[in-house]
């Protein structure tokens, strides 16, 4: 599947935060990118505006794209409950993102990866599919051959996060999806309301 590749400071400069992680470069220059970016500028957004860069904000932010963001929207809306927070439940249960969530990887990007290329998996099967979405109770592991790999010895020594929704055994290099997060459990600076009222129209 295609994905975004381009330059991730600037889109974090666009959103005036670092959504793709630490980023050095954005903590320097921490305002819009262009010409005018340093200099405030005048004038008053549009809601369809507001809505639109809400909607970027979570695309960019799990890594997804448009079409299969919009078909995240559709399950959500049918799923029943609050379509906005169902929708961030929905992202949060991907593979890729539970695989970074656990400190496999410094990246959702970089959990994608490994995903890929096929050093995950599920419930004892390899999965490479980073858009899979997991169920509550899955076993989530690295695989046999994939544990002493570098990047995931140093990802996992720099992770200090813990979620309450999942668990992790050092010693395995497996965790738990244990259950869908809810809303509050769920770190991300993204308005879903807004998602969902652009959605609507």
């Amino acid at each position: 599947m295609a994905r975004y590749t381009g330059p991730k400071t600037k889109i974090a400069r666009k959103f005036g935060e670092a959504i793709f992680g630490e980023d050095k470069n954005f903590e320097k220059r921490n305002f819009p990118p262009g010409q005018h970016g340093n200099a405030r500028r005048r004038g008053k957004k549009s809601e369809y505006a507001t809505q639109l860069m809400e909607k970027q904000k979570a695309k960019y932010t799990y890594g997804i794209l448009e079409r299969q963001f919009s078909n995240l929207f559709k399950k959500a809306q049918s799923a029943g409950g609050i379509t906005g927070e169902v929708l961030l439940q929905l992202c949060e249960s991907r593979l890729d993102n539970v695989v970074f969530r656990m400190g496999v990887s410094n990246s959702r990007s970089g959990a994608r990866q490994l995903v890929s290329h096929r050093h995950i998996t599920v419930n004892g099967e390899i999965v490479n599919i980073p858009s899979y979405s997991l169920n509550e109770g899955d076993v989530v592991a690295v695989r046999e051959k994939s544990k002493s790999l570098q990047a995931i010895d140093n990802a996992l020594a720099s992770n200090s996060n813990v979620f309450e929704w999942l668990t992790w055994n050092e010693d395995k290099k497996e965790g738990s999806f244990v259950k869908v997060p809810e809303r509050l459990q769920i770190p991300e600076n993204i308005k879903e309301q807004l998602i969902v009222e652009l959605y609507s129209k």
